[in-house]
């Protein structure tokens, strides 16, 4: 299932980054996350790992990550490395700027479990995987916009 969702904010790379990439920041948007750490030494840039937890259908989605790509003010973007409920999982976040400020875009690749069975749960979990996105994206937008 892939999933892209953007949002416009009034604001420039410099102040959105930091809500993209610290994890302090990211638990204050991401609604969806229970709990999120580092998971190696190395605290930011690519190669960077962490642990994230979300409440997903009722059930605890616990993932480990390893980021694939960091452009600092521009991309940044991880894959799932290992978890439970989800076969695969990756996002991408990217930075682009308007006239306006700056265009957030994510796009959101999941893999369900179960062959053809999971493909079938697809539509049932894109509604509510795009508003939790749309949703995350638009509390972004409020602290991008924050004096």
């Amino acid at each position: 299932m892939r999933i892209q969702k953007s949002i416009e904010i009034k604001a420039v790379a410099e102040k959105i980054w930091p809500l993209l990439s610290e994890p302090a920041n990211i638990a204050k948007w991401c609604s969806p996350a229970k709990k999120m750490r580092r998971t190696n030494n190395q605290l930011t840039g690519l190669g960077s790992t962490f642990y994230f937890e979300e409440r997903a259908v009722g059930r605890l989605m616990k993932l480990n990550f390893i980021v694939t790509e960091w452009i600092e003010n521009h991309s940044v973007a991880y894959k799932m490395t290992s978890g439970n409920l989800v076969k695969g999982y990756e996002q991408r976040y990217t930075l682009e700027t308007t006239p306006a400020g700056i265009r957030v875009t994510c796009v959101e690749k999941v893999k369900f479990p179960y062959g053809f069975l999971g493909k079938c749960f697809e539509p049932i979990r894109r509604p509510y995987s795009e508003g939790h996105l749309v949703r995350m994206l638009a509390e972004l937008k409020v602290m991008g916009e924050c004096p």
